[in-house]
């Protein structure tokens, strides 16, 4: 009885007919984020995602602009999303800060988010050009966004002038340092307090720090 011809077997890098280059950003950000910038490899990322190195290229040249459009469709697309909001808001400007704060952390303890925050901060230091980049493209974005609302709330005689420029740096940092506790180590906290505890008790020291204070008799 004749045999069968054997079936050609598939190259072992074949692209995926539905490969997308979003397939390739959420691989590199996993690398990256177990391995650091400095140690991943354009290799390891391909592997991730299950395309060959030479697909990868098609859409990224270099490990640089790879990790470039990490931070953009992390980071960046966070910020669009809340510039968009925050053009559309007509509420008071305490409401449109609480909004924004509320959105902020929701974003900083996304794991995807914390992931690329936490290889910034021990890393990129080290990489001057990426951190003028991530500097430009996230942090002084952040703060012209956080400026105009609080520019906002001065015009509307609802916050002081004089604590709108360390605001608009005190709460990214703030949303940093109180992701940490919820992302890494909160496991290991005596006294833990919730996420929602975190975010609130922020949110009213942030206010209760800019907002006008009524003179005393003032009705």
């Amino acid at each position: 009885m004749p045999q069968r011809a054997s079936r050609p077997r598939a190259p072992r890098w074949q692209r995926r007919p539905d490969a997308r280059p979003e397939e390739i950003l959420e691989a590199a950000l996993q690398v990256f984020d177990a391995q650091g910038y400095a140690r991943a490899r354009l290799e390891d990322v391909a592997r991730k995602a299950g395309v060959s190195k030479g697909t990868l290229y098609r859409y990224f040249e270099s490990k640089d602009a790879l990790f470039r459009e990490v931070v953009r469709a992390t980071k960046g697309q966070a910020l669009t999303g809340a510039e968009a909001m925050m053009e559309q808001f007509e509420g008071t400007t305490r409401e449109a800060l609480t909004l924004l704060m509320r959105r902020m952390w929701s974003h900083m303890n996304d794991p995807r988010h914390a992931s690329v925050s936490r290889l910034v901060q021990s890393e990129i230091k080290s990489f001057p050009e990426l951190a003028r980049f991530y500097a430009d493209e996230v942090v002084f974005r952040a703060r012209r966004l956080l400026e105009n609302v609080l520019a906002r709330g001065i015009a509307r005689g609802e916050f002081r002038a004089e604590q709108a420029r360390f605001a608009a740096r005190a709460i990214p940092a703030l949303a940093i340092q109180l992701s940490a506790p919820t992302c890494f180590h909160q496991a290991y906290d005596p006294d833990p307090l919730s996420n929602d505890a975190l975010v609130e008790g922020a949110i009213d020291l942030v206010l209760n720090g800019i907002s006008v204070v009524p003179a005393q008799g003032a009705r």
